[in-house]
C-alpha cells in the first residue's frame, strides 16, 4: 500500500496535505473545547468526544478537499484554480460535515449550524493562504524536480515534452544528447531558471563521464537520471551505478512513466515485458471483493440518482422525439459484446446509414439537452445498470463499440490486453486524459488503461471514483 500511495500521491503533496490536516485538527479541537458544553450533548469524557469528532471533521473536510482536487499540483501552482476548487471544497464540506457532526453527540441546532459555518469561514482562509505561499515560492525558487534524460532520438524527445506537461511542474526535463547543439541542449532545460545555458555548455563540452560526475550532478541539483534507450553505453554503466548507490534515483523511461506519470509507455514495451512485470493481479479473491464493490455502491449511486435519472429522462422527451434510452452494442471482458444503456444524447438516426462515428466537438448530432448531459457525465447514468448486471464494472477501461475495437487493435499493439479486466462506468484513463476521437487519442489512453490493468486493486479504485467527482464538477475533457 505504501508504494501505491508513493506513485498516487507526490511527496510534495503529501507533505502540504499532513501540515493542513495537523491546523485543521488543531482547530478544530481547540474550536470544540471552548464551546463543547454548549455544542456537544451529555458526555462522560468531553475531552475524548473532543478528539474524536475533531478527527472526524477534520478527515471529513480534508477528504472533500482532495476529492475536489486542491492536492493535485496543477491546482496549487494556479491561483485561479485553487480559489474555485477551494470555495467548492468548502460548499460541499459544509453539509458533510453537518451530517458526521450531527451523527456523534452534536446536538442539531442553529447554534451547530453558525459553528460549522464559522470553522469552514477559518480553514479557507487558511488553506487559500498556503496556496497563495506555494505558489509564490515555486515562482521565486523553483520546486521541481530536476530529471536528467539520457538517451538519443524520439523517446527522449517524447519524454521531455510529456514531463512539460505531466504532474504540472513537479519535473523539469534536462535532456542530454552529445549530438544536440548548444542551442537545442538549452532548450530542453528551458526551465532551468538561469543556469539551463550553463548546462548545455557544459554538457555539449564535456563527455558523458563528466555530465554523470558526482560533482556535476550535486552542482546541478539533479534530483534524478532517466535512461531513455534500449541500454545505456557500457562506459555509463559504473558511473550511473555510482549515482545511484549515492542516492541520486535511476530510472529507465519506461518504469519512471510508470512510477510517477501513472501511464505504461507503449513504445517502450514488448510481449516479454508483459509475461515478466509484476502486477497483473486477477486471483479469484480478487474479482469477488471488486464484485462486492460493484454491487454495494452500483446501488447506492442508483438509489440516490434515481430521481434525477427520472427527470432527465422527461427531459430528453420534451426536447427530442425518439427513445429515452439508446442502446448500443460494446465489447467487454475478454471480448464478448454486451449492451450498454445511456441517455439519449443525440438526435434520432445520428449516424448515417449506420455507420459509426466518433463524437467531436460541437457535433451537430448532439441536442440540446444531450450537450448538457455530456458535460455533466449524466448520460453515463443508466450504465449502472450494466453495472448491477455484471457486464461493466465501477471502474475500468471504457467499453468501445467492437468495430473502433478491431480497427484499434490492428494499428495500436497490445490493444486488446485492456480486455482482461470489465470495461468501467469510470476508469484511470478516463481521468486522466481528455475525451479521445481519434486513433493517436486511443493510444494514449491506452498507456494509462494497461497502468491501471497492471496495478489495479481498492486503493486506485478509490482514488479514481474520487477524481471522477472533480471530472464532473470541472467537466473536464468533456464532449
Amino acid at each position: 500500500m505504501a508504494r501505491a500511495l508513493v506513485r498516487l500521491l507526490p511527496f510534495e503533496m503529501a507533505m502540504l496535505g499532513l501540515f493542513e490536516f495537523a491546523f485543521l485538527f488543531a482547530l478544530i479541537f481547540m474550536m470544540l473545547t471552548a464551546g463543547g458544553p454548549a455544542l456537544l450533548l451529555d458526555s462522560d469524557d468531553l475531552r475524548r468526544d473532543c478528539l474524536v469528532l475533531a478527527a472526524m471533521l477534520a478527515v471529513t473536510i480534508a477528504g472533500t478537499a482532495a476529492t475536489i482536487g486542491l492536492y493535485r499540483p496543477d491546482v496549487c501552482l494556479d491561483r485561479r484554480r485553487f480559489l474555485l476548487s477551494g470555495t467548492i471544497s468548502a460548499l460541499l464540506a459544509f453539509p458533510a460535515i453537518l451530517l458526521v457532526s450531527g451523527a456523534y453527540r452534536m446536538t442539531l441546532s442553529e447554534e451547530h449550524i453558525v459553528w460549522l459555518a464559522r470553522l469552514l469561514a477559518i480553514w479557507l482562509p487558511f488553506v487559500l493562504l498556503v496556496r497563495f505561499a506555494w505558489s509564490a515560492v515555486a515562482a521565486r525558487m523553483p520546486m521541481a524536480r530536476r530529471v536528467l534524460v539520457i538517451g538519443h532520438g524520439s523517446r527522449a524527445t517524447l519524454l521531455r515534452r510529456r514531463l512539460a506537461t505531466k504532474r504540472h511542474g513537479l519535473f523539469e526535463p534536462i535532456v542530454y544528447d552529445p549530438d544536440m547543439d548548444v542551442a537545442a541542449f538549452a532548450d530542453a532545460g528551458q526551465r532551468a531558471q538561469g543556469d539551463g545555458r550553463d548546462l548545455a555548455r557544459e554538457g555539449t563540452e564535456r563527455g558523458m563521464e563528466d555530465v554523470l560526475s558526482p560533482r556535476f550532478v550535486r552542482a546541478r541539483r539533479i534530483w534524478g537520471i532517466v535512461i531513455a534507450e534500449d541500454a545505456p553505453e557500457p562506459d555509463t554503466h559504473l558511473a550511473l551505478l555510482d549515482n545511484k548507490l549515492r542516492g541520486v534515483p535511476v530510472f529507465s523511461d519506461l518504469s519512471f512513466q510508470e512510477h510517477h506519470l501513472g501511464r505504461i509507455e507503449l513504445d517502450a514495451i514488448d510481449a516479454n515485458w508483459l509475461l515478466f512485470a509484476d502486477g497483473f493481479q486477477n486471483g479469484m479473491m480478487s474479482r469477488a471483493f471488486k464484485r462486492v464493490f460493484d454491487i454495494a455502491i452500483g446501488m447506492l449511486l442508483t438509489v440516490v440518482t434515481l430521481p434525477l435519472m427520472l427527470m432527465t429522462a422527461v427531459l430528453i422527451k420534451l426536447d427530442s422525439r425518439g427513445p429515452v434510452f439508446y442502446r448500443q452494442e460494446r465489447t467487454g471482458l475478454h471480448g464478448e459484446t454486451f449492451t450498454l444503456f445511456k441517455f439519449r444524447s443525440m438526435a434520432l438516426d445520428a449516424e448515417v446509414a449506420g455507420k459509426p462515428q466518433w463524437a467531436q466537438k460541437r457535433d451537430p448530432r448532439i441536442t440540446r439537452v444531450g450537450a448538457f448531459m455530456r458535460a455533466s457525465r449524466i448520460d453515463e447514468l443508466p450504465q449502472l445498470f450494466n453495472v448491477l448486471r455484471g457486464e461493466m464494472s465501477m471502474i475500468g477501461p471504457r467499453p468501445e463499440r467492437p468495430i473502433f475495437v478491431d480497427e484499434l487493435a490492428k494499428v495500436i499493439p497490445f490493444y486488446n490486453h485492456r480486455g482482461y479486466v470489465k470495461p468501467g462506468l469510470t476508469g484511470w484513463a478516463q481521468v486522466n486524459y481528455p475525451y479521445g476521437a481519434s486513433v493517436e487519442d486511443a493510444r494514449e489512453k491506452l498507456a494509462y488503461d494497461l497502468y491501471y490493468v497492471k496495478n489495479r486493486g481498492m486503493l486506485l479504485d478509490m482514488v479514481i471514483l474520487l477524481s471522477t467527482v472533480r471530472v464532473i464538477l470541472f467537466r473536464e475533457g468533456a464532449r
